[in-house]
């Protein structure tokens, strides 16, 4: 990087014109022992290897893709709770992959997490308002004799009685103590929330209150999100742009509305096509839905060439050779496929 950096009042440094965060070649393998025979044996479980996303400064990312594939690894790196084995994670045009935690400080009030469970991500023996207020405290954002106010205020903004900053987490419902976590990660007045399926866990009743309440926050306050879920139906009401994960590596990526009536990758193209079809309780024939045979293939040791390919009807020779590199197949659409090619027929009829 040969751009000179410019000191923020924040203690955040950036480099002009860059993107807001970028991901570059991320990896991050975990130690684990083998069994057996192999327990003596180191092995790697590659979590997450080689992933290259972009955010814009407003944009909203979603990630999504099967269970185990990556995402909460790749939420973690973000936010610097986990230091990648190799890569670069550039915040503002600066690599903070390797960063010190006392240089990395600033950049952690900046950008944010929203954790999946709202039970276990709030301590049960501190008030909400010791909660809300330690971000606060931590980056010095108001005078003491201001706090409590500033807390009253963020809980308000979220949808709670401000005058409930005395009472514990066990005395809110699930969908209250989400929207709490979300009034922490508000305090620091980051540029980017990571949200980790921030409704998974939630009450199908409550998951769109607590959506709607994300929405008017990213208009209002023009934050950033990178926003992982598995329900393809928010991710396109909520998301500008979508990343397919499969195995630890990004295998599709593009802007919403092309992503989802032009999948191109054979992953993507099934996922979609498992999306509930409401057209059919209006009498529309149902779309063919892709059964991908067999199961996920251990991250320890994964296929040679394309990671999909034991799953892939397309699969040929070179798909166990050659690694499929990320690369634009369609207008602003990325796509890690030898054969990559949109579906003959619509796989989706209406998902919103």
């Amino acid at each position: 990087m040969t751009a000179a950096t410019t000191p923020a009042k924040s203690g955040v440094r950036s480099v002009p014109g860059a993107p807001l965060l970028e991901l570059e070649n991320v990896k991050m393998h975990f130690k684990a022992k083998g069994e057996g025979l192999l327990a003596r044996k180191t092995q790697w479980v590659q979590a997450v290897d080689g992933v290259d996303l972009t955010v814009q400064p407003g944009e909203t990312l979603g990630l999504v893709g099967e269970s185990g594939c990556g995402k909460s690894t790749t939420a973690r790196l973000i936010t610097r709770l986990l230091e990648p084995t190799a890569g670069q994670i550039r915040y503002q045009g600066v690599d903070i992959a390797h960063m010190s935690e006392r240089k990395l400080r600033p950049y952690r009030r900046e950008i944010q997490l929203i954790f999946q469970d709202p039970y276990s991500s709030l301590n049960p023996r501190h008030t909400v308002g010791t909660i809300v207020g330690t971000a606060l405290r931590t980056h010095g954002m108001v005078a003491k004799s201001g706090e409590l106010s500033r807390v009253q205020e963020l809980l308000e903004v979220v949808g709670l009685n401000p005058e409930h900053y005395n009472r514990y987490p066990h005395e809110f419902s699930g969908g209250q103590r989400q929207r709490i976590g979300i009034a922490r990660a508000l305090a620091a007045r980051p540029k980017i929330i990571v949200a980790d399926e921030p409704v998974s866990a939630l009450d199908v009743s409550i998951q769109a209150q607590v959506m709607n309440l994300l929405e008017s926050l990213r208009k209002e306050l023009g934050i950033a999100f990178v926003f992982i879920a598995h329900d393809l139906g928010v991710v396109r009401h909520f998301c500008d742009r979508i990343a397919v994960m499969y195995l630890g590596r990004v295998v599709e990526e593009g802007p919403r509305d092309s992503l989802y009536e032009k999948p191109q990758h054979p992953y993507t193209q099934a996922l979609l096509s498992a999306v509930p079809d409401i057209g059919v309780v209006r009498g529309v024939p149902p779309k063919n839905r892709i059964r991908l045979v067999g199961d996920v293939p251990s991250p320890v040791d994964p296929p040679s060439g394309c990671r999909f390919r034991t799953r892939c009807w397309k699969a040929q020779d070179i798909c166990a050779t050659d690694d499929p590199a990320l690369i634009e197949r369609a207008p602003a659409q990325r796509v890690a496929c030898h054969f990559a090619e949109p579906p003959a027929e619509s796989i989706l009829a209406e998902t919103a």
